[in-house]
């Protein structure tokens, strides 16, 4: 075929491809599928409607069930996790240590180097391993033994510098962002999986003894000094840095938050007296229901087919995991109804979570004339070409509504925290600061999202209060 050929046939493909989008549109603006599908979209836009009385009930809702978290075992949904943390980094600290940070359907293998007053972070190396999805519903030993075999190979690519003395072992901090009920610093039952991890034989076992087994299986000579959740160590590397740190957002696959509490105000603290008076306090945040939160058949639905039905409610409408799930069930019943994408529904469209939140991240931020992104993702994720920009329009409309539900519930969320703490209003003659270490590949990477957040929070707050409220990346 010669180039003129080549460029007919190309020339010809575009105009039958934007031919066919334009015949899709007209056969549903025809036959009244247009206006179904328009009504769909409505009517989620009116059950996912945030408006800030309904945050104010659900930030009031929350803290309540902080108090009753707070007052004793199990009297909560919000588990109100004792940490053991009661004493933060002052920024003084100068040791080598490792740490692993085991957060969802990735973990990170870190070490670091403090060098002590005025010098912060000397060095920092790690690596970031995908766990395979078989791993996360299998056995307790093959996920340990896949986890501690990346940490060995880590380990093993330091150079002369960091040789252990003889007698000496390696100091690991362990972040495990799964709710556990601790017994001590470096030991604690783990109370439930979540993020797709269902592997039962671990439920109610010490996580550090599991990892500890593994590493002594495959002769890593470390030990774990430190044991935490994703929250806690957020937190405790923030203040690090800044002293006026004093309460920790994950906003990632899941959703946490820690923050400092005054230990008079923990009625189920039966241990010694603290000499701090404080102790950092793991809410499991994710796990808050009310009648407040704004839910839609297709968060039903989604909860129905989860590992965990019925719980983390809070998380499956604000974490990034579930944010894509949500779009691809109402784009679903567009298609089941409306013939959306045309007289038959997408195969594509009927797999479980294929679209990821960083795609509904992609196609809310496109900022093309024509959308071009949006096209993009649709044909290589859903194989679906026949779209017109009315159409992708519509699909960047509930990116939007979905990202603005969840955005907004984050926000109610930190006013929660902050209320428990009294920093939700001026004292009188008092200029204090607070700042939130911030963390999370949501938070981070999906920018609607963070503004919605952030701007949700200032109108929460008021604009005095605001002022003095710092969110702040790790």
């Amino acid at each position: 075929m010669g180039k003129v050929a080549v460029r007919v046939a190309v020339v010809c493909g575009v105009a039958v491809a934007v031919t066919a989008a334009v015949v899709v549109h007209h056969k549903m603006k025809k036959s009244g599928k247009w206006e179904k599908a328009m009504e769909i979209v409505k009517e989620f836009e009116e059950k996912c409607a945030t408006p800030i009385s309904k945050l104010r009930q659900v930030a009031d809702a929350m803290l309540v069930e902080m108090h009753a978290g707070l007052a004793s075992e199990g009297g909560s949904k919000l588990k109100m996790l004792i940490s053991y943390v009661d004493n933060l980094p002052t920024g003084n600290e100068k040791v080598l240590f490792y740490a692993l940070d085991l957060g969802g359907t990735n973990f990170r293998v870190l070490r670091l180097h403090l060098g002590g007053k005025g010098r912060g972070i000397v060095s920092k190396q790690f690596e970031e391993v995908s766990i395979p999805r078989s791993l996360m519903t299998g056995t307790s030993d093959a996920l340990f033994d896949f986890i501690v075999a990346e940490l060995a190979k880590f380990v093993a690519q330091e150079g002369m510098d960091f040789e252990l003395r003889p007698g000496r072992q390696r100091e690991l901090g362990f972040t495990f962002s799964f709710p556990v009920l601790q017994s001590s610093i470096s030991s604690g039952t783990l109370v439930r999986w979540t993020k797709g991890f269902s592997i039962e034989e671990t439920v109610g076992r010490d996580v550090v003894a599991e990892l500890t087994k593994a590493m002594e299986k495959q002769g890593l000579n470390m030990r774990v000094s430190a044991f935490v959740n994703d929250p806690v160590g957020t937190l405790a590397g923030g203040r690090f840095t800044n002293n006026d740190v004093v309460a920790a957002v994950i906003l990632g696959t899941g959703s946490n938050a820690a923050y400092v509490e005054r230990a008079h105000a923990i009625p189920k603290w039966h241990g010694l007296p603290l000499k701090s008076g404080e102790m950092v306090i793991n809410t499991e945040w994710g796990n808050f229901k009310s009648s407040h939160l704004p839910l839609t058949e297709y968060d039903h639905e989604l909860d129905a087919e989860t590992l965990h039905p019925g719980e983390q409610i809070y998380e499956k409408v604000t974490s990034g995991m579930y944010l894509g799930e949500i779009v691809r069930k109402v784009l679903r019943r567009m298609a089941e109804e409306a013939a959306f994408f045309g007289d038959t529904v997408p195969p594509k469209l009927k797999v479980p979570f294929i679209l990821g939140t960083p795609i509904i991240s992609a196609m809310h931020q496109d900022t093309s004339p024509d959308l071009k992104v949006v096209a993009n993702r649709l044909k290589d994720i859903l194989e679906i070409s026949n779209t017109s920009l009315k159409m992708r329009k519509v699909i960047v409309e509930l990116c939007y509504i979905v990202a603005t539900r969840g955005a907004r519930l984050s926000a109610a969320g930190i006013l929660s925290i902050l209320k428990k703490m009294g920093r939700d209003t001026m004292r009188e003659g008092e200029k204090q600061r607070t700042v939130i270490a911030m963390d999370g590949g949501l938070y981070e990477h999906y920018t609607e999202y963070r503004n919605c957040l952030e701007n949700t929070l200032n109108e929460l707050l008021g604009k005095e209060v605001s002022e003095t409220v710092v969110r702040a990346c790790k």
